[in-house]
């Protein structure tokens, strides 16, 4: 994923070429993967090719398209240790958030967060009086995220699922996913919102039920398509909500409902976007040549760690501060305290910084690929606002009296 092209080097020297303008990676200073990552060149390339086979679209060319759909989903189980079937193409994490709040009937309750991201309350909210289980809502006791303890504190009879961010979108927090499953156990679903994690750092994926995660952050594979993942364990507690003619083995019956497909597929109400799966895809890919999400997930570790003692030494408070190095994925949050956050957001902005500010707090999202100097900017911009300048004016001198 190291596809940056920094001032200073051939590459940016060199006149450009007539036609198209070359493809070029995001600047220094962009720490915002948790909002959007910026396409990979692989993903790009991927995403072009299909768009040309799009264009044409002969038998041959349809096929290649369906094929490059098949391709994502097996390169998609191997990233999330499961079998193809198991994994389907939606259009964006919300919209398989709500396929799988479809496809689960009550009666029951499903556990929420009170911090979750809204993308991962409104399925819930939505289907509970469409036949969905109720929605109870989990004060995390001043904290974002849930702990196993909690948890076990929250288990009443009537719990039949968990709904939970494997990294939390403000503080960074990696849900310690297999501790959460353990406590759930076989018979309550473990259903896991993995945008903010897919790519950044390695997940525990084993131990989610059901998996959703779109592509345009830290994939870095754009939008359009959306992991979907529903293993077998828990199949037959789901029924196919959302699923459309695209979900059934024989869509063109002479009676309907026909029969769903096996897997994660029956839940689909259309097609994939084609060239959004082919980008996807050669984003899981390119995440396993460059070393796996382990290897990725260092790097971002390593990165993050040197901004956010920048962000110290500069007096900043960092959310979250006694996280340990493997309890958070790529996010971290700071403030200046005396310093206005709308201040600081357009300092760090002026300065080449392109973050995130929620209310207060400031978010840095790194990725493999952001070279060190990211941090000396930063550094640099902080100092500017706890160190000003002073320019005191000469006073005129007055003749003597």
């Amino acid at each position: 994923m190291n596809d940056q092209i920094y001032p200073g080097t051939p590459e940016a020297a060199a006149p450009a070429a007539p036609g198209p303008a070359p493809a070029r990676g995001p600047m220094v200073g962009y720490l915002d993967y948790a909002r959007v990552g910026p396409l990979s060149r692989p993903a790009a390339a991927a995403l072009t090719a299909a768009t040309a086979l799009a264009t044409r679209v002969a038998p041959a060319d349809l096929d290649r398209l369906f094929a490059l759909s098949d391709a994502a989903r097996t390169s998609a189980a191997r990233l999330l240790d499961a079998r193809p079937h198991e994994v389907a193409l939606a259009p964006s994490t919300s919209n398989g958030l709500f396929t799988v709040a479809a496809a689960l009937h009550g009666p029951g309750t499903v556990l929420v967060p009170r911090g979750e991201f809204p993308a991962n309350l409104y399925p819930w909210l939505r289907f509970a009086d469409r036949g969905g289980p109720a929605v109870r809502l989990v004060d995390p006791a001043g904290q974002r995220h849930i702990t196993p303890d909690l948890l076990r504190r929250h288990l009443t009879p009537d719990v039949t699922a968990l709904t939970v961010s494997a990294v939390d979108s403000l503080t960074g927090h990696l849900a310690p996913l297999a501790a959460l499953k353990e406590v759930l156990g076989p018979g309550r679903l473990l259903i896991v919102d993995a945008i903010q994690g897919l790519g950044a750092v390695a997940l525990e994926a084993d131990a989610a039920d059901i998996l959703v995660s779109g592509g345009q952050k830290w994939l870095r594979a754009g939008w359009g398509a959306a992991l979907l993942l529903i293993r077998d364990r828990c199949a037959e507690r789901l029924a196919p909500g959302l699923g459309g003619w695209a979900g059934v083995a024989e869509p063109f019956a002479l009676r309907h409902p026909a029969p769903p497909l096996p897997g994660a597929a029956a839940h689909l109400a259309t097609n994939p976007d084609f060239p959004a799966a082919a980008a996807i895809g050669a984003a899981i890919d390119d995440l396993f040549d460059q070393g796996g999400p382990a290897a990725i997930g260092a790097r971002i570790r390593a990165t993050l760690a040197d901004l956010l003692d920048r962000a110290r030494r500069a007096g900043a408070d960092v959310l979250l501060d006694g996280l340990g190095p493997h309890e958070r994925a790529g996010i971290g949050t700071f403030r200046l305290p005396g310093h206005d956050p709308a201040t600081v957001h357009r300092t760090l902005e002026a300065a080449g910084l392109i973050t995130t500010r929620r209310d207060e707090w400031i978010r840095l999202s790194p990725h493999a690929s952001t070279p060190g100097a990211a941090a000396d900017l930063l550094a640099d911009a902080l100092h500017t606002l706890t160190h000003p300048t002073t320019h005191h004016s000469q006073k005129p001198i007055c003749p003597t009296t």
